[in-house]
């Protein structure tokens, strides 16, 4: 018994001077990776076992065969511990990295649905209100000459057709980002959907005075969904003239590079602060803290910040890419989408 107090004394000493060992080295190590820390727990570990039996081998007074004998086996459960150690530690590392990515892409998702939930119903408490006092004056007979009557018919159906805008740019990134977005891709004339988007913006521009330039040719042919395209081509322009004080420009361009075609709106805004260029397209972003429409908008303003998210959300479904930049006195928007094959 005595014998066997020893054996267990003289290894757990032997043991105790690689935990120290170990433990020193962790926390010179503190700030690196996870993988280096299960690292050396694992050294530490097979290094405390070899050394606990060298100790007793040696005290054992093994021959020099038998000790190697011993110290070779352990050498070699240390080398597969180690080896399958490190294997597993870098993959829970990388699970430990994902996890917490996952959580912070979650934190940040779950904050745009609060900020997009309070921001849709400021957006619609204010026209609803609006509508209530004006169909209550109607009805109440508080109005009663044409002219004001007709006014208030014409900003109900402002207000309507605002609201109506919202719904379906809620109804369009919900279908986005439940991936039921189903594309009809054919080849569209870049030039015709660009003209189009252009004559629907150009009341809204003149009210503002506001010039539209479009190159005169170079327009490529893209495989897209003209609905959707259409959608892409004309958020970008109504974003550009919103953002585009009076007497400014927004100009639209478009060529081929490589396999891609590229549309760019340009406008005169002044530019984007530089910690707000990575969030222009995410959901409910509007980068001013006013939440009322301009006077001569029309009502364009009620999109709740969704215009951008859309843009991007079509543009990826088709397989392309959206990027904006700062350019001299103002800002350049670029979609790029694959050219139709001949």
């Amino acid at each position: 018994m005595a014998d066997l107090a020893l054996i267990f004394g003289a290894a757990l000493a032997a043991a105790c001077a690689v935990g120290l060992l170990g433990a020193g080295a962790l926390r010179l190590l503190r700030g690196r990776s996870i993988t280096v820390h299960i690292t050396v727990l694992l050294a530490m570990t097979v290094g405390a076992v070899v050394a606990g039996v060298a100790v007793i081998a040696e005290a054992m007074f093994l021959s020099p065969h038998d000790l190697e004998v011993v110290l070779i086996t352990v050498s070699a459960a240390a080398v597969v511990s180690l080896g399958v150690g490190w294997l597993f530690g870098r993959r829970l590392a990388a699970a430990a990295v994902w996890a917490d990515q996952a959580r912070e892409r979650e934190r940040r998702i779950e904050k745009g649905r609060r900020d997009l939930v309070a921001w849709v119903s400021h957006d619609l408490r204010t026209p609803l209100a609006g509508l209530r006092a004006m169909a209550e004056a109607l009805e109440d007979r508080v109005v009663a000459d044409r002219r004001t009557v007709d006014e208030y018919h014409r900003r109900i159906r402002v207000e309507t057709d605002r609201m109506t805008r919202l719904v379906d740019d809620l109804f369009e990134l919900s279908r986005i980002n439940a991936g039921a977005l189903r594309l009809s891709l054919s080849a569209v004339p870049l030039g015709d959907v660009v003209s189009d988007a252009l004559a629907g913006t150009a009341p809204l521009a003149a009210a503002r005075r506001i010039h539209l330039v479009a190159a005169d040719s170079g327009w490529p042919t893209v495989a897209a969904s003209e609905p959707e395209l259409a959608r892409v081509v004309g958020n970008l322009l109504l974003n550009a003239v919103r953002y585009t004080p009076e007497d400014g420009t927004v100009r639209v361009d478009a060529g081929r590079d490589g396999d891609d075609a590229w549309l760019a709106v340009a406008d005169t805004c002044g530019g984007i602060p530089e910690a707000d260029l990575s969030r222009v397209f995410d959901v409910a972003f509007r980068g001013e803290p006013a939440r009322t429409p301009r006077p001569g908008d029309g009502g364009v303003e009620g999109s709740g910040g969704l215009g951008l998210a859309i843009v991007r959300g079509l543009v990826e479904a088709h397989g392309g890419r959206v990027d904006v930049r700062n350019v001299s006195g103002g800002c350049r928007f670029e979609v790029r989408l694959p050219l139709a094959r001949a």
